[in-house]
């Protein structure tokens, strides 16, 4: 009797620790649902009412912040694009990259080191540009003088100047063509989507130009050795474990990254 009037009780205790718990969590069910309803209207109540759209701007000059501040917002969302594909980063990523294959060098200098040394050399090369744009297109519209569009216009026209001087005349010619537009009297009358593509396909040329040349010294000493280890029977021995330490040796003996980073920077016309 004592066993069955024990598991009674402890039962009848798990019951009602069940009930319990029911209850508990319809009244927060209750409790939040009940939140959902109330919390809105009394900030309604509380907060002032308050729109921002374009439809509420009280005159023109409201409308054109409202505009300017999308474009801005535009123009961050781009920056990446416009850094890598309309400057010289294109080109010198893609030497540093030969390089480094070049020299069976995996992961040396890493990803990071090689994407930070041409984001920086890439602004060394595009300061006059960055410079002109910032005289001649921010300064005077911080100073009120011309409209965000005329700063725009005139910013362009700076990069346009400096991805002209870099692009062959075929490479235009063809996005020129395929856009069928009338010849234009000079390379500046061209539009950017002529102009962008372009530049991107000179660089991209000229940068496998300068990394097959690259190439070269290094792939002659991997054919060297090999035809060394494979005369002195050594097959099993794989030539790239052989040829990185004389690989290492002739490019610091040349100074190599001096020539190199000297070679690209110059390729670029119009820096000394």
């Amino acid at each position: 009797m004592s066993l069955v009037y024990t598991l009674f009780s402890l039962c009848r205790t798990r019951f009602a620790r069940f009930i319990h718990s029911k209850i508990i969590c319809r009244r927060l069910v209750i409790l939040l649902v009940s939140s959902l309803f109330v919390l809105p209207v009394r900030a309604q109540t509380i907060l002032p009412k308050i729109s921002i759209g374009v439809d509420q701007a009280s005159g023109p000059e409201d409308l054109t912040v409202a505009i300017q501040i999308v474009l801005m917002l535009t123009i961050l969302s781009l920056a990446p694009a416009i850094v890598v594909m309309m400057t010289s980063f294109t080109r010198i990523i893609i030497v540093l990259h030969f390089l480094r294959q070049a020299m069976a060098t995996q992961s040396v200098p890493p990803n990071q080191v090689v994407a930070g040394l041409a984001l920086f050399l890439t602004f060394f090369i595009m300061s006059p540009t960055i410079d002109h744009i910032y005289n001649e297109a921010w300064k005077p519209l911080k100073a009120e003088e011309i409209s965000m569009l005329e700063s725009l216009d005139r910013a362009s026209s700076s990069l346009k100047t400096f991805m002209l001087a870099q692009t062959r005349e075929k490479d235009l010619a063809l996005f020129v063509n395929m856009a069928d537009l009338e010849k234009p009297q000079t390379a500046q009358d061209l539009p950017l989507k002529v102009v962008i593509p372009g530049f991107i396909i000179s660089e991209l040329r000229i940068g496998f130009q300068i990394g097959f040349l690259l190439y070269l010294p290094f792939l002659i000493i991997d054919m060297v050795v090999a035809s060394v280890l494979m005369s002195m029977g050594m097959l099993m021995l794989p030539p790239v474990m052989v040829s990185l330490p004389f690989k290492l040796l002739l490019f610091v003996l040349v100074d190599g990254w001096y020539l190199m980073i000297q070679s690209v920077v110059q390729s670029f016309v119009g820096i000394p």
